[in-house]
């Protein structure tokens, strides 16, 4: 359901207050963009160019995973073909 705001400077930008039905959790930042006259907010959600940021996994992390074994899958190796 729309909700009416007022809008207010904040020095020499713009501001609304958004209420508390809106409120934005587990983000820190929003994205706005217009699109005609609408004005969009979206919250700024991790991507994959963000985890150059993270810390680098051990080197072997993977070597205590279990190996998974797909029953009923073939080989598409060109190497395997004839073998049954």
């Amino acid at each position: 359901m729309p909700r009416t705001v007022s809008i207010f400077r904040n020095n020499r930008n713009q501001a609304i207050r958004l209420p508390k039905e809106f409120e934005v959790h587990g983000v820190s930042e929003l994205t706005i963009e217009r699109q005609g006259d609408a004005i969009l907010l979206r919250p700024v959600r991790p991507d994959g160019l963000s985890l150059k940021d993270e810390p680098r996994g051990d080197a072997g992390f993977l070597v205590q995973r279990p190996d998974l074994i797909d029953e009923g899958r073939f080989s598409l190796d060109e190497s395997d073909e004839g073998e049954s």
